[in-house]
């Protein structure tokens, strides 16, 4: 395939840093595989970050992450994805959560990872389908929005304009499923491959 798939990845404080480093490998990661097969061809994926001020942010670990737009001022997407991690920061940003909610509203897929699927709940992304997020925090999640459909015995959970998966390491299971999804399976496995992660196909 020759199209090429944006995605928006949302940083903040006390974000778990691998729910967002591992999406962010495996779409980069993709996108070299892809061009190394293709003789040289454009991007599959291109990777755009943002906050909430456009500020860097400091992950749940300490490491300090610079972004590219400030999430108001980011270019459309065809992707969002919101990584988990300490969430209470963003719950309590309505700004955030609105903008996060327009945006899905024009994005193809919208995806978290563990406990970002808290913030696709507050912002009403998700409302009465079947989702995951991390088991230590899937009683909480179900208890806040009991609507919600919690299943976290599923390594990802893809319901079409909507994805979760549960916890950290989890985000690139979900991550090589939604490459499968765009640009076919044989990419995803070799793209896991390159990165010498053991992935299967099976949530």
């Amino acid at each position: 395939m020759s199209t090429r798939t944006t995605v928006l990845l949302l940083a903040f404080n006390e974000m778990e840093l691998l729910d967002f480093a591992g999406p962010y490998e495996v779409f980069t990661t993709a996108a070299r595989v892809h061009a190394r097969r293709q003789g040289g061809a454009g991007p599959r994926f291109q990777l755009i970050t943002a906050s909430a001020d456009g500020w860097p942010v400091r992950a749940r670990a300490g490491l300090a992450i610079s972004v590219d737009h400030a999430l108001a001022q980011a270019p459309a997407t065809d992707w969002l994805l919101v990584p988990g991690g300490v969430v209470d920061g963003v719950l309590a940003q309505p700004a955030t959560l609105a903008e996060l909610a327009r945006r899905a509203g024009d994005a193809a897929i919208t995806a978290s990872v563990c406990t970002g699927a808290f913030v696709l709940a507050a912002a009403g992304i998700v409302t009465d389908q079947a989702v995951t997020t991390h088991w230590e925090d899937a009683e909480d999640l179900a208890q806040r929005f009991p609507a919600l459909q919690v299943r976290p015995e599923r390594r990802w959970i893809d319901n079409g304009r909507s994805a979760t998966s549960a916890g950290i390491a989890a985000g690139i299971d979900m991550a090589l499923h939604l490459v499968a999804r765009a640009a076919g399976p044989e990419l995803a496995q070799a793209t896991a491959r390159q990165m010498d992660y053991p992935w299967s196909p099976s949530p």
